[in-house]
């Protein structure tokens, strides 16, 4: 949960613990409760890279017993999850201010970044990060009875002549064309044609937008606010077709999709 309750305590079995507040910028200041005294370093690690990617930073005091951690926003995070350890020993989440996160406007230059520090399933600390250079963030869907409207914003490249939107599954692509200005974007996908020929199984179409005629496509994607995982928080109502259901969803990586599923 959210908010700015007084700091939480090392837990009771003597994992250390802390406390996050995220800014607008990317920026992450944890205070820990539970280090051991001396402990030089928070240390955030990526799941499974290889080798191994590590990001150390400084633990200082910050009275009462606790030390502090910024990451800054400066310091890049390559794609992924990062672990939180402090000495070898995973930190458990306490309080954590996301507020900043919501409806966040990144930097105009430079690659889009977005971090979200989360509990695990297993009460472990984790932080959530993006670093894309060109990106394109889905906004509100409007929903119809045959297909989806999608709007959002591009962000690192613009629209050009023969822009179009396109939805793979395996080696096949649909494509919708797609309209905007002022680094916006919109198009609408019907659910049709992702459905022929009548589906055997469940597809999940990944949805890409494609800026320009022979541009490089980019993914579409919601990683602009504080919510780590969608899949489960974002959930649309299904379109009932001849032999299908559909409906837009979100992948593990905040990506989104439209699932199509055949009816006996």
């Amino acid at each position: 949960m959210t908010g700015t309750t007084p700091a939480t305590p090392a837990s009771e079995h003597g994992a250390p613990r802390a406390d996050c507040v995220a800014d607008s910028a990317g920026g992450i200041t944890f205070d820990i409760a539970g280090a051991e005294p001396g402990e030089p370093v928070l240390l955030l690690r990526r799941r499974g890279a290889d080798p191994a990617e590590e990001a150390r930073l400084p633990l200082t005091p910050a009275g009462g017993g606790r030390s502090r951690a910024v990451l800054p926003s400066t310091v890049e995070l390559a794609e992924g999850h990062w672990d939180v350890s402090v000495g070898g020993r995973p930190v458990e989440p306490g309080v954590r201010d996301v507020r900043a996160l919501v409806d966040r406007v990144p930097e105009a230059s430079g690659p889009v970044a977005a971090r979200v520090p989360y509990p695990t399933a297993d009460g472990r600390l984790a932080v959530r990060s993006w670093l894309r250079a060109r990106h394109a963030e889905a906004g509100d869907l409007v929903l119809g009875p045959g297909g989806c409207t999608v709007e959002g914003r591009l962000y690192g490249t613009v629209l050009g002549a023969g822009a179009v939107a396109e939805a793979r599954w395996g080696g096949e692509v649909r494509e919708v064309p797609v309209e905007g200005e002022d680094g916006t974007f919109s198009f609408t996908l019907p659910y049709g044609p992702l459905a022929g020929p009548a589906p055997d199984r469940q597809r999940l179409w990944q949805l890409w937008l494609r800026p320009s005629a022979g541009a490089g496509p980019v993914r579409v994607a919601r990683i602009l606010d504080d919510v780590w995982d969608r899949r489960n928080v974002f959930v649309y109502p299904q379109a009932r077709g001849d032999g299908f259901r559909a409906e837009p969803c979100y992948s593990s990586d905040n990506e989104l999709c439209v699932r199509v599923t055949p009816v006996p």
